[in-house]
């Protein structure tokens, strides 16, 4: 099997309402431990690969590592470009062999963001690539996105019938108060998406799918242990796994997590170093931080998306 794009993916899970996991991917271990998990479970994959672990990693070594999976666990699998800021970068990620890029042009107006967003659109359809775009800006910190909360801006639902009109985009991203990064909310500060700005998203683009960043839960249980290992988090509070069990019954079908994956990871590492302080093998720290992943993919897939069953 090769790379498939979303299209297909989210057609089917719209109908079924459940939403895809995209997992980002930056090393080999997460790559294993997202891919098992699915295999076994069955249920299709978005890996994403934001510009920074396109150039930590090597984007030859990134693509090599995805056709593996793709052999080890032979799933329908996207590999897609999280949050492009230039057109000249998604052309890069479309000629390298991606089947799905994001352009993010919320930082712009909305007149240059449709433009910027069409131009991506007219070159990646004519090269079979699906463009995912964004209306609205989460706030938070992950990567090279960094919003202040003053820039922080919801989605506004009578924008987006025009500008997926005008553009052509496959799938859009809408600010409904999730946010980038561990820290999504101030303590005391209560978790609450607007699901009246995507139910009026949903009636003005009926059987469009709907993309949702900054969904990690943050769970305490690796928040925990990074701290009782030498770490120092502050108190980190994430999007209950409710809220977006909601969402994905919605027209939310690409539900995007990134945090809770490197929490599982730093978390498991520090837990083994603070137990074999003397040992120094990659792959005894790194099996366990794999295992972590995998455990928390699967209950994702499981729980959350209620993509199991659907590969």
């Amino acid at each position: 099997m090769a790379l498939v794009t979303s299209t297909e993916m989210f057609k089917k899970a719209y109908e079924g309402g459940y939403a895809i996991g995209a997992f980002n991917v930056n090393n080999m271990e997460i790559v294993q431990g997202i891919t098992e998990a699915a295999k076994e479970v069955n249920a299709p994959l978005i890996l994403q690969v934001s510009a920074g672990a396109r150039k930590y990693a090597n984007h030859t070594y990134l693509m090599k590592l995805v056709e593996a999976a793709i052999i080890e666990t032979n799933l329908p699998i996207c590999l897609h470009l999280d949050h492009g800021d230039t057109f000249e970068l998604c052309k890069s990620c479309i000629d390298g062999g991606f089947t799905s890029v994001m352009i993010d042009g919320s930082h712009h107006s909305f007149e240059d963001n449709i433009a910027l967003t069409k131009q991506v659109v007219e070159y990646a359809h004519a090269r079979g690539v699906v463009v995912e775009a964004e209306l609205g800006r989460l706030a938070g910190i992950e990567d090279a996105v960094n919003v202040s909360d003053a820039d922080a801006a919801f989605t506004k639902p009578d924008e987006v019938e025009e500008f997926v009109t005008k553009t052509g985009v496959d799938s859009l991203a809408i600010a409904i108060g999730t946010s980038h990064g561990a820290y999504k909310f101030k303590p005391g500060q209560k978790p609450q998406l607007r699901f009246d700005i995507l139910a009026e998203v949903e009636k003005r683009l009926p059987k469009f799918p709907i993309v949702l960043h900054g969904a990690s839960s943050v769970i305490p249980e690796f928040v925990e242990m990074i701290n009782n290992n030498g770490g120092k988090m502050p108190d980190a509070i994430g999007i209950p796994e409710e809220m977006l069990r909601k969402a994905a019954s919605m027209a939310v079908c690409k539900i995007n997590i990134d945090s809770d994956l490197r929490l599982a990871m730093t978390g498991s590492i520090r837990k083994y170093f603070a137990e074999n302080p003397s040992h120094f093998d990659p792959r005894q720290y790194l099996k366990p931080a794999r295992e972590a992943i995998k455990g928390l993919v699967k209950n994702k897939i499981v729980n959350v998306l209620g993509s199991d069953g659907k590969a």
